[in-house]
């Protein structure tokens, strides 16, 4: 419903009050529209993100590119349609049109064809057939992708998950504070596979890869062929063998089907021990903490976090986890289990319900070692997400690409740069040759304060901070030979976009960006 307190755009607005780069919220008819200025040139748009719907008035342009704030999706001022991930579906648009020194928003435009296979011809380079090895961010976006650009061919998506393509970062966010129905999990819903024609295999596991005659065998016998092959197989939890501790006494967290279970344990636990202090870790120490429980965090760091945001970081998180009843054992891991009590490796003993460990996970890449891809730390791959295979591409937690941006070849465990990978290979499948040069990207959330991480920091000879911890409200900078090389911001959704939009200018040589 249009807010009655914002401009009317059918009856006009100002040209000189929108500066090139600025925008307005307004309204057309009963519907609220952004008005969007680019150089001499005016956009009306949507005002949700299609991810989860932030105002996307409290983004960023980017030339003719609106940013959404909450978690960096993209979108064409000129068209609506989603650029880049994590959205995927298009915002609508508006006929605007000048009359002197008046801006006119005119009717709602047809949204464009999401997947123009009617109007857009089949890439000329496109292969026979595609197969996608893993079911999560990367590989869902491969495949939308692979259908957005008008390839037709067979494809299929091979998954040991139980559960179509979610959004994973929730397991350990939301999910775990209150029940959230299925479709506000699903990436896309059940009839997007088969309106798109794409073929998705749950619950099979891939025994090998045979390169030379080009098809996938899954272990239960079943053979696909393929002309391309994506490896999208993430990463896999870090077991840790806790002597005492019953199968129902502990849980790990990296599928739906792990926070079900957890979920439901809750129900009838008063008190839970967390192992490991990653981002998973105190993330589900938050979640369990909002639903009433007593939660410990147990890990052999000195500091959350310290490795990957630094010491004044983490002490921030750890004592905002304090400040909610949140109890640390940090310098110490889990010796035993026995019934309710849990020993540490100091004696120290605790009462728990249960545990959940959250101690980390590695890259699943024993297929592409079999299949004699080459592997380092991750599958090498080039700048166009192509191993060292022809036609086998991989993205996602998987790729260990060569960063323009760190001139580092790294690898990293975020969500939107697995389905930005997916996007860009998807493309690079088709012949389009694209390099994949987007900022790495993530953000984290604990009892409602969000951190964003734009660029990639493995080390730092310097760290620099701006504004105040306390006040969560900062930007702390992390440098590398006088070179900033990724920057976290606490409440400051705009600079977080800035930043990663300035790292792109300084490769791409794009504009500058500005905020209305």
């Amino acid at each position: 419903m249009g807010n009655p307190n914002t401009p009317d755009f059918t009856e006009g607005f100002p040209v000189d009050e929108l500066q090139t780069g600025g925008m307005i919220q307004g309204r057309v008819g009963d519907e609220d529209v952004i008005l969007a200025r680019h150089g001499d040139e005016f956009f009306a748009v949507g005002t949700g993100c299609t991810h989860y719907h932030a105002p996307l008035a409290e983004g960023l342009i980017v030339g003719d590119q609106l940013r959404c704030p909450l978690h960096h999706a993209c979108f064409s001022l000129r068209t609506g349609m989603a650029l880049y991930a994590p959205a995927f579906d298009a915002i609508p648009h508006w006929h605007v049109e000048r009359v002197g020194d008046r801006v006119f928003v005119r009717e709602k435009l047809p949204a464009l064809a999401e997947y123009p296979e009617a109007n857009e011809k089949r890439p000329p380079n496109s292969p026979s057939s595609v197969v996608i090895v893993g079911g999560g961010a990367a590989g869902l976006a491969a495949a939308d992708m692979l259908r957005r650009k008008g390839y037709d061919g067979p494809l299929a998506i091979i998954s040991s998950d139980d559960s179509a393509p979610y959004d994973r970062p929730n397991v350990s966010k939301d999910y775990l504070q209150e029940p959230i129905p299925d479709e506000w999990m699903n990436l896309r819903l059940p009839e997007f596979y088969k309106e798109r024609k794409i073929e998705l295999v749950l619950n099979s596991r891939v025994k090998s890869l045979d390169l030379l005659q080009k098809q996938v065998q899954l272990e239960d016998g079943r053979t696909y062929p393929f002309d391309a092959l994506l490896l999208a197989t993430g990463a896999e939890v870090i077991k840790l063998p806790i002597p005492g501790a019953r199968e129902s006494d502990h849980f790990y967290v990296r599928t739906w089907s792990d926070a079900r279970a957890i979920f439901k344990r809750v129900e009838t636990a008063r008190q839970v021990v967390v192992v490991g202090a990653s981002f998973i870790g105190l993330e589900v120490a938050a979640s369990l903490r909002s639903r009433g429980l007593d939660v410990q965090v147990v890990a052999p760091e000195n500091q959350p976090f310290e490795r990957t945001l630094g010491a004044e970081l983490g002490g921030f998180f750890r004592a905002l986890h304090e400040s909610h009843g949140v109890i640390f054992h940090l310098g110490r891991t889990v010796k035993s289990m026995e019934g309710h009590q849990v020993t540490l490796s100091d004696g120290t003993n605790l009462q728990a319900d249960f545990l959940v460990l959250g101690v980390g996970v590695r890259p699943s890449v024993t297929l592409a070692e079999q299949a004699g891809l080459k592997v380092d730390r991750g599958i090498v791959v080039n700048e166009y997400l192509e191993t060292s295979a022809p036609g086998i591409f991989a993205a996602g937690d998987i790729a260990r690409w060569p960063d323009p941006h760190s001139g580092q070849q790294i690898r990293v465990e975020h969500w939107v740069v697995a389905e930005r990978q997916g996007q860009v290979a998807a493309r690079n499948i088709l012949g389009y040759r694209e390099p994949f040069d987007a900022v790495p990207f993530f953000w984290t959330q604990q009892f409602g304060v969000a951190l964003k991480y734009v660029g990639h920091a493995e080390k730092w000879d310097a760290l620099e901070i701006d504004g105040s911890l306390e006040a969560k409200n900062c930007a702390v900078s992390y440098k590398q030979g006088g070179k900033t090389v990724a920057v976290a911001t606490i409440g400051r959704e705009i600079q977080s976009l800035q930043i990663e939009a300035a790292m792109e200018a300084s490769l791409r040589k794009l504009p500058r960006a500005t905020h209305g």
